[in-house]
């Protein structure tokens, strides 16, 4: 009896021992942090030859190469965004030569302390301009320069509220914001272009209330839709021409590095010019979604697009 109570004894605190080493493990392969990385690269590619084609066209290749990143901290109460978005395209064709087809610069940040059910007071900034000189005649290098590196260049830095039920779904309004237009090209500092006042002036301040939108859906398998927008008005000149755009990428999932993209953008600037402006890209090619492999937070009813 005595050796079967020492047995005993000894399988009672080798149990004890192994249930503390496994409470110490659990606790150590928690998977929950707090910063997560999503980012996709991509390079399009496009082309086109004739041979004796009696409708008619010109030979012509093209390449379109992007990264679209959100980094994000999230953590109790406190919620930070950053997202990097930049874009560079070009096409060659016989007999008018290369032309460029993509150019974007989108960085933006915002902070986020939550005060109630996805509800969070925010303030943050963005960055929005080109790599390239654009000109009229279809980016004619010929032709009549319209635009270049940080001309225009938009900053703008505000606080407000920011709404974020899920992953889905993010709105930011920001009655308070200053939007800076910079023109650092010296050709076109010239009074009227991007709202500038005179000739030789650099930038032009305005202060109003902004508005964006991000809403990412998932269509059907492998096919996403993410839809961007916003709106802008300059309380202290002209606040009813509002400064609108709008934009969609549908990306249509082919494996892990193939995909299609195709893109629309609307802008509607009365300092940039009196008309809407569209812009419309399509391209497959490689596409490799960098995701570092853990929970943005504890809800999971929408990270789909995280899913491998």
């Amino acid at each position: 009896m005595k050796k079967f109570l020492l047995i005993l004894s000894i399988f009672i605190g080798i149990d004890a021992s192994a249930q503390e080493e496994l409470k110490k493990d659990s606790v150590v392969v928690d998977t929950v942090k707090y910063w997560s990385v999503l980012g996709k690269n991509t390079v399009m590619i496009n082309q086109a030859a004739f041979s004796n084609w009696v409708g008619g066209g010109a030979n012509n290749v093209g390449w379109l190469a992007g990264i679209n990143y959100n980094i994000t901290y999230e953590k109790d109460n406190d919620l930070w965004e950053n997202i990097i978005i930049l874009g560079y395209g070009q096409n060659d064709t016989k007999g008018l030569g290369i032309r460029k087809t993509q150019d974007v610069i989108n960085v933006s940040t915002n902070y986020g302390r939550k005060f109630s059910k996805s509800w969070y007071f925010s303030l943050g900034a963005g960055l929005q301009s080109q790599f390239a000189p654009g000109y009229e005649d279809g980016n004619n290098p010929e032709a009549k320069k319209i635009s270049n590196f940080m001309a225009p260049g938009y900053l703008n830095a505000g606080m407000g509220i920011t709404y974020r039920p899920n992953d889905n779904l993010t709105v930011t309004l920001r009655p308070t914001n200053g939007r800076w237009t910079f023109v650092l090209d010296k050709d076109l500092q010239l009074a009227g272009n991007y709202g500038l006042k005179s000739d030789g002036a650099t930038s032009l301040l305005q202060f109003g209330f902004l508005g964006t939108a991000i809403y990412k859906l998932k269509i059907m398998e492998d096919i996403y839709l993410t839809n961007t927008a916003s709106v802008f008005s300059n309380y202290l000149d002209r606040p009813d021409r509002l400064v609108l755009a709008y934009g969609a990428l549908l990306n249509l999932k082919v494996n892990k590095y193939i995909s299609s993209n195709i893109s629309l953008d609307l802008l509607y600037d009365h300092n940039q010019i009196e008309k809407t402006q569209l812009k419309q890209t399509l391209g497959i090619g490689f596409a490799y979604t960098l995701d570092n492999g853990v929970k943005r937070s504890d809800r999971k009813d929408s990270q789909w697009w995280i899913k491998k």
